[in-house]
């Protein structure tokens, strides 16, 4: 017996976001998860190749794969997607945001798109940041170029630490006291507007509210503003406080 059938829009009704998670990722994915429990929003994952060696000619090297992983996420015959972001502050950096987003536009032309480093810097104009303490996990050549990038869009490095850790496997496994540790130590450095701790592969999303409650300013992480980035692109201004500042204002 042939069963008769209806179809519907599916799901994501009110937001269909797309993200490119790196190989060696262990943290995006559940982060994402927690922020993006919203009614009508629908995320898609797609992996890119990567290897645990978090260098400059590493991170490049991604560009030219960024079509393919862009290319697996879902289409849709009734929704195209509305943002897709790539999950690498570092290669993002490497790369630089427009190749970036001229990379998946070339498979997905309808789709807005951002990164790590475009949200950063979006979301510190938001909150109207101009001095940032500065957390990184990189190597001290991956640093400076992310730094260079900050500066560049007009942000004052006002503190600075790193820990200097250059395999993304380890990366996932700092403790959320140490990255607390650090941007306690990173903001005592000098007065800052807000603190960016830079990395998806880190584990701040817990350790956030308790960071800003210290220290009385914004705490932004990548996966943070990433994912507030791409709601926000969306349409879906939704306040998360429990997120932190970023997601406490529209």
């Amino acid at each position: 017996m042939k069963l008769d059938f209806q179809t519907d829009d599916g799901i994501g009704t009110r937001a269909k976001l797309g993200v490119i998670v790196l190989e060696t990722d262990e943290t995006l994915e559940p982060e994402f998860a927690r922020i993006m429990k919203l009614a009508g929003v629908v995320l898609h994952h797609s992996r890119i190749a990567m290897v645990p060696e978090i260098r400059p000619d590493t991170l490049a090297r991604m560009e030219q794969d960024l079509p393919t992983s862009a290319r697996l996420l879902p289409p849709s015959p009734s929704r195209s997607f509305d943002a897709i972001g790539f999950g690498c502050t570092s290669a993002s950096t490497v790369i630089g945001s427009d190749r970036v987003a001229g990379a998946i536009q070339s498979v997905c032309p309808g789709a807005r798109v951002t990164d790590p480093l475009a949200a950063i810097i979006a979301a510190g104009r938001h909150l109207g940041a101009t001095r940032l303490g500065f957390v990184t996990p990189y190597v001290p050549e991956v640093s400076a170029g992310m730094r260079a990038k900050l500066e560049q869009a007009g942000y004052e490095i006002a503190g600075f630490g790193s820990f200097e850790e250059g395999n993304d496997r380890v990366v996932a496994r700092i403790t959320p006291s140490s990255i607390l540790q650090a941007v306690e130590a990173v903001a005592a450095q000098a007065p800052c507007d807000a603190v960016f701790v830079s990395c998806t592969n880190l584990r701040c999303l817990d350790i956030i509210p308790e960071a800003e409650a210290r220290l009385g300013v914004p705490v932004i992480s990548s996966n943070q503003a990433l994912s507030w980035h791409m709601l926000r692109m969306a349409g879906v201004n939704d306040t998360c406080a429990q997120f932190g500042r970023l997601f406490g204002q529209d």
